[in-house]
């Protein structure tokens, strides 16, 4: 559950709730379900394979952020 806070965290900072209404944004709204998914069913971790290809793309992408990220510290 933590990687996915992280992670949700992450798309917050790219991409903004916008409008009046503060709408979450397409990428917060994928990784929201399968945290309310978590929540429901009181689940502390749920496998990459279960969930839907758009939020399976979405960790990767926040996975690969945070490797370049301690790659570039590591290298300084």
């Amino acid at each position: 559950m933590p990687e996915l806070e992280q992670a949700i965290n992450y798309w917050r900072l790219q991409r903004p709730a916008v409008g009046e209404e503060c709408a979450l944004s397409p990428e917060v709204n994928a990784l929201a379900d399968v945290y309310a998914l978590m929540i429901i069913n009181r689940s502390s971790s749920v496998a990459l394979a279960s969930m839907g290809s758009v939020a399976q793309q979405l960790i990767a992408a926040w996975r690969q952020h945070m490797f370049d990220l301690a790659s570039a510290r590591s290298v300084s």
